[in-house]
């Protein structure tokens, strides 16, 4: 698959959208002791992300609070992650989730991985804008746009190859700069032409060539250019089997992913892996928390 082919979502608009009943039933559902988990879910998941924008809007003139706050306060552990993750628009959940990765002593290295290697330009510049990035991830979001060129193919192709013989600081620098830089469409051809000069595919190359996280950046860019579907299913299959359950990779994905490829995405995992994404979440996660995932996740009944 590539840019142009055809993708989707498994979040729509829902018909018929009435805010103030919604942010009426929500607020039913979070008052008293108790907690309908089941409505938020109902209501949260089948909403796309403006409309629960309008939704918290009409709960805070409702009620004069705050409806993240409130979600907060009443729910706990994975399921509040997932339903207040749905609550945020997608530039300040990208921020967020990468302040999150950034603050502390130890970075979560695949969460800037998965983000910085997958967004646009216009998604990365409103990403900054959010939480204010600019100084943290100020390589990204200078990516040129539907352009190709094959003669500077070519020359990119043989500058990736030097910087993959050399290894040295400037060398390093450049090969960044080609692969955040450069248009999705002329890194399609720049790894055609790497093929033909060093008769090594990019990927194997990189892997030989760098280490630790600099070589999962690359190698992720890599990925997602050449398919970003299959490249977000292998981060699920990772996060799902890989050292147990990584729920925070998991629900960034998901909740991500969920307005733009995400059944794209399970097609990909079903395709590659076997078992479907909505087989193996459900055999891994449980409870309310499993309830919001497979929402998210928008499973057929072929899907068990």
């Amino acid at each position: 698959m590539f840019c142009g082919d055809y993708v989707q979502g498994t979040i729509f608009p829902a018909p018929n959208f009435n805010p103030t009943i919604d942010a009426q039933m929500l607020g039913g559902a979070l008052q008293g002791f108790g907690c309908d988990k089941d409505m938020l879910i109902n209501i949260l998941t089948q909403r796309c992300n403006a409309q629960r924008l309008m939704i918290a809007g009409a709960y805070q003139s409702m009620y004069g609070r705050d409806l993240i706050g409130d979600l907060k306060e009443k729910l706990s552990n994975h399921f509040k992650d997932v339903m207040v993750g749905l609550m945020y628009p997608p530039p300040a959940y990208d921020a967020h989730e990468l302040w999150h990765a950034m603050k502390g002593a130890g970075t979560e290295e695949n969460c800037l991985i998965d983000i910085l290697a997958s967004r646009t330009n216009g998604e990365i510049f409103q990403m900054r804008e959010a939480y204010c990035l600019r100084k943290e991830i100020h390589t990204y979001g200078s990516r040129e746009e539907g352009y190709a060129d094959p003669a500077m193919a070519a020359q990119d192709a043989m500058v990736l190859w030097e910087a993959c013989q050399q290894k040295t600081g400037e060398h390093k620098t450049m090969l960044q700069m080609i692969l955040c830089n450069k248009s999705y469409q002329q890194l399609w051809l720049v790894f055609q032409e790497f093929q033909n000069i060093s008769g090594q595919d990019i990927v194997d190359a990189i892997n030989e060539c760098y280490d630790g996280y600099f070589q999962e950046l690359l190698v992720a860019i890599v990925l997602c250019v050449r398919d970003k579907a299959a490249y977000f299913a292998y981060r699920l299959y990772s996060a799902i089997h890989d050292f147990g359950f990584h729920n925070k990779t998991l629900i960034r994905i998901l909740i991500a992913r969920s307005e733009i490829d995400l059944m794209t995405i399970r097609k990909q995992y079903k395709e590659r892996y076997g078992k479907s994404l909505f087989h193996d979440i459900k055999h891994f996660a449980s409870g309310h928390y499993e309830k919001a995932l497979l929402a998210i996740c928008a499973g057929d009944a072929e899907d068990y």
